[in-house]
């Protein structure tokens, strides 16, 4: 059985509008009707239509211009040219600017309503493949962004919903919590996927480099400028730019990021010549900007241009139910990266640990103790000795705090106590020995505590410590 379709008839002459309205409304498709070829742009952009049946010879702006506008609108939009005048020309014109087929007066019905059949079935099997495009997508952004607590499953269809716009995003979360994935499940799920995203880490690029990085500059505009280089703004064009750690950005940065929201436009660093970008932003931060805002350390307009639509993401410890398909999804993954093949059936006395540890590193602590697992796994399943000492003796935070110097070797229990709260302590103490002995330098600091020094950063920034500069003390 044919299709019926939403079809839209574009001929000055109305005659001729009438006879293909009756023909195609008798075939069972609804019909709309314009004049002019403006009339069917207006008409198209209002609702898409299954096929467009435009005469070439109208008045105005003619029917071979009113296609190329069409197909600027929508690339995939099946449109048929009428002509009374059918020239070997006329056809490779159309067909260049994207018709789907030439029709020469006078007509047979039967050949209208055959052509239109197909158009729609074309238009149908195309809309399909977009429909299973978008599903894959889907597939793939959260086969990486995994969770079935009902937390999460709030924070997937927020993203799948944001996706289609263009507004700003703010990620919120923790280190660790998987910020950059979700904005890469943003772009990927948006109408700018094939475009470039780019991220940023504004606390990885000395603050004096960093507008170089994301403006661009011109030959000669600083001290190393040897040739002009394009900033990251301008690489994104078209498409998404993820600037982690926003809350780095020092104030005359954060002015120029808030021109770049307001006006879509920069200037080059060294140049005056602005240049026009189309770039959704999407921020994130695992620090307070609301209390960075009333400290005077963000600009508050920026904030509140960048929080157009704010995602938070929690901490592993809040949605438990999450770490077995994510402890599976890496056991998978780091197997077949190792070259082992490890069962993704977890042991039950290993899975009571998983789910047992506080995970101050979130979902990156247990990837991590996930390939760590899997290169020392002696057979083909992951047992309690694979896991690392922290995550086997829960009671090794509280002994390590006892062994602490600077916190108190009597925890008492008997009044209760908050193991979040004694954890973090715990880390803060940590933290500002381990940057005492090596003079303030956090890259040291982070060696000795094993820790990434992006890591070592954010926990510093997070907890407010205050940190003295870098000596050049040898260690």
């Amino acid at each position: 059985m044919a299709k019926k379709g939403q079809i839209l008839i574009c001929d000055d002459e109305e005659i001729m509008r009438d006879v293909l309205e009756t023909i195609l409304s008798g075939a069972g498709h609804k019909v709309d009707l314009a004049k002019t070829g403006e009339e069917a742009i207006e008409a198209y952009s209002q609702k898409l239509y299954d096929v467009v049946l435009m005469d070439v010879s109208m008045p105005g702006i003619g029917g071979l211009t009113a296609l190329e506008r069409l197909m600027a609108m929508d690339p995939e939009a099946v449109v048929l040219m009428v002509t009374a005048y059918a020239t070997f020309d006329t056809a490779i014109s159309a067909w260049e600017k994207g018709a789907a087929g030439v029709i020469r007066k006078p007509f047979q019905n039967e050949q209208i309503i055959a052509l239109v059949a197909k158009g729609i079935k074309k238009r149908r099997k195309e809309e399909e493949r977009q429909v299973l495009r978008q599903a894959m997508v889907r597939s793939v952004n959260r086969e990486g962004f995994i969770g079935r607590s009902e937390i999460m499953e709030n924070v997937f269809r927020l993203v799948e919903r944001v996706a289609q716009a263009r507004s700003t995003v703010l990620i919120t979360g923790e280190s660790g919590t998987g910020k950059e994935l979700v904005a890469k499940a943003i772009h990927e799920s948006s109408p700018r996927s094939e475009s470039p995203f780019v991220a940023v880490n504004c606390s990885n690029i000395p603050s004096e480099l960093l507008e170089s990085e994301l403006f661009g500059h011109t030959k000669g505009a600083f001290t190393g400028a040897v040739s002009a280089k394009k900033g990251l703004f301008e690489v994104a064009d078209t498409g998404s730019i993820f600037l982690d750690e926003i809350g780095d950005l020092r104030p005359e940065t954060q002015v120029r990021l808030l021109r770049v929201l307001q006006e879509r436009e920069f200037t080059p660093v060294g140049d005056t010549t602005p240049v026009k970008v189309d770039v959704r932003i999407i921020a994130a931060t695992n620090v307070d900007l609301k209390e960075a805002v009333r400290s005077g350390q963000f600009r508050e307009d920026l904030y509140y241009r960048l929080s157009v639509v704010p995602i938070e993401l929690p901490p592993l410890r809040e949605r438990r139910e999450d770490i077995l398909p994510l402890a599976q999804f890496f056991i998978r993954k780091y197997s077949a990266e190792n070259g082992r093949d490890i069962t993704d059936s977890i042991r039950p006395d290993v899975l009571s640990l998983l789910e047992s540890y506080n995970y101050p590193g979130n979902v990156r602590e247990l990837e991590n103790i996930v390939e760590r697992a899997i290169v020392i796994a002696p057979s083909d399943e992951i047992t309690v000795e694979c896991l690392r000492p922290e995550v086997r003796d829960p009671e090794l935070a509280f002994k390590m705090i006892a062994d602490t110097e600077g916190v108190s070797s009597e925890i008492d229990l008997s009044r209760g106590v908050n193991f979040y709260d004694e954890v973090k302590r715990f880390e803060i103490d940590l933290i500002r020995r381990a940057l005492d002995q090596t003079g303030g330098h956090q890259s040291r600091a982070a060696r000795l505590l094993g820790l990434n020094a992006t890591t070592l950063n954010s926990k510093i920034k997070s907890y407010n410590i205050r940190t003295l500069p870098a000596s050049s003390t040898k260690f």
